[in-house]
């Protein structure tokens, strides 16, 4: 017997499980590399206008609104009929097996969207008026991602945006007002890495989803130009990190080599099995290699 057939209904193991702790990863390390950036840099002022209360807000925001994000998609993909759990390959879904109540997700995605606008709320105070506009557009497109955008090969283009482009620039922002070619070429890096992660979920899938009228980018492209694609995001985002280089942090630029040969293990692992629930190892050592990545660039630049 699995362990999941004994979850209760509602009970905190439920929700832990359709919170899935283990995407937080991707939500944390744009903001870590956002923050290393901007501390680094604002040792070049003369005043201390670093804030830790900007930091944590960022922080926690992006850690609510991947929750969030997480509870749409299982309640959106139950209710569209995508989580038969009979063919499903990746990791089983609350509402589709009933470990959570479908009105108790409703209430849950009401909940934490609220509270991502409640702890995003007072990062106007260090970033302006501008961060209302930021705030919208991560709620709106957190929704628009499962209803809509993923079924038509569009997923990959919010990964860059809502997990490198946006959490890094605006965390740098929120703290210097300003953002540099070095943070948005950092930014670049980060959502081609954090993309892998999408990559290979959608590799995974590819043929449910082609089943059920879902194009993916892995679906468009084929299964073997998925491959060269996943691990051309990774020698992308260390090739991008010459930036660092350039800017004086070596130590940031060659750290990351360290994830990009767990990320070429990975992409070997990922060829052999090819097909399969199996594909879900490549699925978690992705994840670990984004926390590398993230820790590699953030030490490095931290390292001056």
């Amino acid at each position: 017997m699995n362990k999941e057939e004994n979850i209760r209904q509602d009970s905190l193991q439920a929700w832990m499980l359709a919170a899935r702790p283990k995407t937080l990863t991707g939500a944390a390390v744009p903001v870590m590399i956002g923050l290393a950036l901007a501390w680094t840099d604002s040792k070049g002022y003369e005043l201390d206008v670093f804030s830790w209360t900007a930091a944590a807000l960022c922080m926690l925001f992006a850690l609510v609104m991947q929750v969030d994000a997480n509870f749409v998609n299982d309640f959106f993909d139950y209710a569209r009929g995508n989580d038969d759990a009979a063919s499903r390959l990746g990791p089983l879904r609350a509402c589709t097996q009933g470990w959570v109540k479908v009105e108790s997700m409703k209430k849950a995605i009401a909940t934490t969207t609220c509270l991502a606008c409640l702890v995003g709320l007072p990062l106007l105070l260090f970033g302006g008026l501008e961060m209302l506009l930021v705030g919208l557009l991560c709620v709106v497109f957190c929704f628009l991602y499962t209803t809509h955008l993923s079924y038509i090969g569009m997923g990959d283009v919010l990964v860059f945006v809502f997990f490198g482009i946006i959490p890094v620039c605006i965390t740098y922002y929120v703290q210097l007002h300003t953002v540099t070619w070095q943070v948005f070429t950092a930014s670049v890096a980060c959502g081609a890495v954090i993309d892998g992660l999408l990559i290979v979920n959608n590799y995974r899938d590819r043929d449910n989803d082609a089943r059920d009228g879902k194009k993916t980018l892995v679906v468009m492209i084929g299964a073997e130009r998925a491959e060269w694609l996943y691990l051309g995001l990774g020698l992308f985002a260390v090739a991008a990190g010459v930036v660092f280089w350039l800017n004086g942090h070596v130590v940031a630029f060659v750290l990351p080599f360290i994830y990009l040969l767990m990320h070429v293990f990975t992409w070997l692992k990922m060829k052999r099995i090819h097909a399969g629930r199996q594909l879900n190892e490549c699925l978690g050592e992705t994840a670990r290699n984004i926390l590398i990545y993230g820790l590699c660039v953030a030490v490095g630049l931290l390292l001056v």
